[in-house]
This record gives C-alpha cells, sequence and structure tokens, in this order.
C-alpha cells in the first residue's frame, strides 16, 4: 500500500522537463548566461565569469519552476561547432539566441547565423527568444537599436536576393517570424533581465506545439 501511495504522489507532483538550447556567435555571453541562471534558481551557483571558458562542444544547466524543469543546452557558438545545432532543433522546446550588443563588427556575422537558425524547418513552430546580450556596457546597442540592426540586415538581404533572383520560399514564414519576434535586453553578468527572460521562456514551452521530452541531441 505504502508503494502504490507512493508512486500516486509521485504521479501527481511530477513536472513536465521541457529543453531550451542556448546558440549564438562564439563570445555573446552564452555560457555567463546558463551559470547565471544557475545562480539565480539553484541553491548550488553557476560559475563565476572569470572561471568560463570558450564552450567546445556544450554545457548544460537544470533550473526547476512551478510544474516544470527546465534542461538547457548551452551549445558552443565558433564556426565549426555550428553545423552540429541542428542535430538539437528536432527536440528542443525552445531557442535563445544570444547576441552580443556591444560587438558592433560581428553583428552582421550573428545576424547571417541567426537567418540560418530561423531557416531551419524544424523550429517554425519552436519559440525563438532574441536576447540582446551585455546591456550592462555603455557600448551596447539598446534592444529597439538591435531589432532595428536586424530588419536593416534583412532588407538588405532581401534586396540583394531579389537582383540576383534568389527570392526564397520560405520568405513569407520567416518575414511573419520576424514580425512577431521578442527581443529582451539582459546583463548576464551583473544578472538583470536574466529572470524576465526565463519566465518568457518558461511561459512559452507549456504553450508550445511539442510535449515533454526524455532526451536531446542524439
Amino acid at each position: 500500500m505504502y508503494h502504490l501511495l507512493k508512486g500516486l504522489h509521485e504521479y501527481l507532483t511530477r513536472k513536465e522537463e521541457f529543453s531550451v538550447i542556448i546558440i549564438g556567435l562564439d563570445g555573446a555571453g552564452k555560457t555567463t548566461l546558463l551559470e547565471r541562471i544557475k545562480t539565480l534558481y539553484n541553491e548550488t551557483p553557476g560559475l563565476t565569469p572569470d572561471k568560463i571558458g570558450p564552450t567546445v562542444g556544450q554545457n548544460t544547466g537544470k533550473i526547476t519552476l512551478p510544474s516544470t524543469i527546465l534542461q538547457f543546452w548551452d551549445l558552443g557558438g565558433q564556426r565549426g561547432i555550428r553545423n552540429i545545432w541542428h542535430r538539437y532543433y528536432d527536440d528542443c522546446h525552445a531557442i535563445a539566441y544570444v547576441i552580443d550588443a556591444e560587438d558592433r563588427e560581428r553583428l552582421s556575422e550573428g545576424w547571417e547565423v541567426f537567418e540560418s537558425v530561423l531557416s531551419a524547418p524544424q523550429i517554425l513552430n519552436i519559440p525563438l527568444l532574441l536576447i540582446a546580450n551585455k546591456q550592462d556596457s555603455p557600448q551596447a546597442l539598446s534592444v529597439e537599436e538591435i531589432r532595428h540592426d536586424y530588419e536593416d540586415w534583412h532588407q538588405r538581404k532581401l534586396e540583394s536576393a531579389r537582383r540576383n533572383v534568389r527570392f526564397g520560399e520560405g520568405e513569407t514564414d520567416r518575414r511573419e517570424r520576424i514580425a512577431s519576434l521578442d527581443v529582451m535586453g539582459i546583463s548576464a553578468i551583473e544578472g538583470t533581465g536574466v529572470k524576465a527572460a526565463v519566465d518568457w521562456l518558461f511561459i512559452r514551452v507549456q504553450n508550445s506545439r511539442r510535449g515533454p521530452q526524455k532526451g536531446i541531441g542524439s
């Protein structure tokens, strides 16, 4: 009887688990964001920024929220590692794309990579949050400036595609997604805006068309 009641209790109190991948260029602050999330939500704090090195492969972290467990996968952003991101698309429930709002020289590269993510058919109905990191820096672009910069870059890309007669079939879907794209500013180092970003992900994954899962990246 005890085991029956214990099993019933575990069934009634179990939490659904969802996977969120954190991607973006190397140096954007993805791992710092993950470690800040772990510090804010877990009893054991994450690594401090001075102990964080470049990600080769992946880092993971898990937090428990009301009725939900969020499993985060921080994927390396170096050029040679980005080609494995697609392996995670089929099984993830949300994507956080991190932009270094301070590094203006690499914004175009960041948008090229972001465009390739948006173009992946596997993520068509998956919540995607664009995170403008490093808002603690006086040189960082604001959320509005980041959105405007991306829209300008995208428009230039469309005009170039039309000139070269390469206007893609999936452009309508991407345009609709861009129009509804959420952009949030954070400082992963200071923690500003991080909880708001996690709240966004928490709400969206529960409403996503994909159900909870048991594995990712396989």
